[in-house]
């Protein structure tokens, strides 16, 4: 790795002057902490007691026999807290915001996982604590909302741009820049300027670690395919660090296909990106010849981002990992298969990457091993699905209740 971050031509610190200081005392305090044997055992106590780590490693017996190709393991990280595997970065940034003294957190999110994991290590360790979110996702991921707001996070509504993602993290820079002394920026996955795509990667890595040691037990060998969904790629390389230099191993990164191949219909770097230096990193971006980044579609609130962490474009670029889309429609039947053959309900951007397995598995051996990483549950996707399900007697339930409370409150007055 060059100096600075750079995996490859890929990263880099491409930022205000101002923000420079605070991301090297960043850096300086993670490099520290990374030699710190009290901060290791306080990480992994933490994961054990507060995470609940390890997450199974879950054999889909009725998936693979309907399929009747290679076995598939689920990686359940969706039974960490929070629903997702975004509390493990959280809570090792929340220990470095604690060792610089800082008295504030703050967070970009846009399914609201990252954002929930945020505010419950706020919570947990005494930081006061906004999110900005954007009016799109606020409206996709209501329960997520207000699940932050019980733990005492204020959050913001972001209403420039395509009010998604990137114009989360947008303000969620500019709030950064402006209270830098006080207040640490809890980025939420491995993209933006060095260190954040490293410290990320190497807090997530423990997944890839345990997926290791568990298929061993299991099956006394290696995967021959790790499958994880790809947005910006916390949880990717979280379940492929500990295998890249398993050269046996395939390592499939799984896009969002959205609803057509058009601008603004998908959101598929790989092909259709093209490099830029956007929010202080270089990496693939979605963009417009002028450098102005495309309107985005995925049917998760997760997978909408324009731009990929920048180690796994270098991953991409050396051919190590493989990537792949899939579209609304095949995530959606892979949602209601997992639901009713295996009583497990993904959230809808680890749907995704179980898409990719089920086309893939008949395709292979039997003897052959495919893990997929679920990286989420799919409780804070309940209004999309249903939505998309047409489910009758859930807005019936919604419609019904909205009366009641109406005829409560004239009752009142």
């Amino acid at each position: 790795m060059k100096h600075k971050g750079h995996f490859g031509k890929f990263g880099g610190r491409y930022v205000p002057e101002m923000l420079i200081p605070a991301l090297e005392e960043l850096e300086k305090t993670y490099l520290e902490a990374k030699k710190d044997a009290k901060f290791k055992k306080e990480f992994k106590h933490l994961l054990t007691t507060f995470c609940g780590r390890p997450t199974p490693l879950t054999f889909a017996e009725n998936i693979t026999k309907k399929l009747g190709g290679a076995k598939i393991y689920l990686k359940n990280e969706g039974l960490n807290p929070t629903g997702a595997h975004k509390i493990t970065h959280c809570v090792g940034q929340a220990l470095l915001a604690r060792k610089m003294g800082k008295k504030r957190l703050i967070a970009e999110t846009g399914a609201g996982q990252h954002g929930l994991a945020t505010a419950t290590v706020a919570a947990k360790f005494g930081f006061s604590c906004t999110v900005y979110m954007g009016e799109v996702d606020i409206q996709r991921q209501r329960p997520n909302v207000f699940l932050m707001e019980q733990l005492g996070t204020e959050v913001v509504p972001v209403k420039f741009g395509q009010r998604t993602l990137k114009d989360a993290v947008n303000a969620a820079l500019k709030d950064y820049i402006e209270n830098v002394k006080t207040t640490h920026y809890v980025l939420g996955s491995v993209v933006g300027p060095h260190p954040f795509p490293t410290i990320n990667r190497d807090f997530q890595s423990v997944v890839g670690r345990e997926i290791k040691k568990q298929i061993k037990k299991l099956e006394g060998t290696l995967p021959d395919y790790v499958i994880a969904c790809v947005g910006g790629g916390s949880n990717a390389m979280g379940a492929f660090t500990d295998f890249i230099r398993d050269s046996d191993v395939h390592l499939i990164g799984v896009e969002a296909g959205g609803k057509g191949k058009k601008i603004g219909e998908h959101a598929v770097r790989f092909p259709g990106g093209s490099i830029g230096v956007i929010e202080g990193y270089k990496s693939y971006f979605l963009q417009d010849s002028d450098g102005q980044l495309q309107k985005t579609h995925s049917i998760s609130a997760g997978l909408d981002y324009p731009g990929i962490g920048p180690q796994l474009a270098q991953l991409q670029n050396s051919k190590r990992v493989e990537f792949a889309s899939v579209t609304d429609k095949e995530t959606l039947k892979a949602f209601r298969l997992l639901a009713k053959l295996e009583g497990i309900i993904p959230a809808l951007e680890s749907a995704h990457a179980a898409a990719q397995a089920i086309k893939l598995a008949p395709k292979l051996r039997k003897d052959q091993i495919i893990v997929v990483n679920l990286s989420g549950r799919g409780d804070k996707d309940l209004f999309i699905v249903a939505k998309e399900f047409k489910d009758k007697n859930f807005f019936q339930f919604l419609k019904d209740y909205l009366k009641e409370e109406n005829k409560r409150k004239e009752n009142k007055h």
